[in-house]
């Protein structure tokens, strides 16, 4: 799935992506760490994995959630 870099923090590798139809969705420093990245910014378009966010998981449960995010290749 395809998705538009929205917030980014480089200390904590955690921020948001926002889906193309406007919804944002959180990621960890986790899903930033599995796509192999050093550095994200704002604009940027990605590539993500969504998963549904477990129980005791940031969102709650039937909240989906990143667990992957790396740059779009064509």
């Amino acid at each position: 799935m395809q998705a538009t870099a929205y917030t980014y923090d480089p200390e904590t590798r955690c921020g948001s992506v926002l889906l193309d139809d406007g919804t944002p969705v959180p990621f960890d420093a986790e899903a930033f760490d599995a796509g192999g990245l050093r550095l994200l910014r704002p604009g940027q378009r990605v590539r993500i994995e969504l998963a549904d966010a477990a129980e005791g998981r940031t969102g709650g449960p039937g909240r989906r959630r990143v667990t992957l995010v790396t740059l779009q290749t064509f």
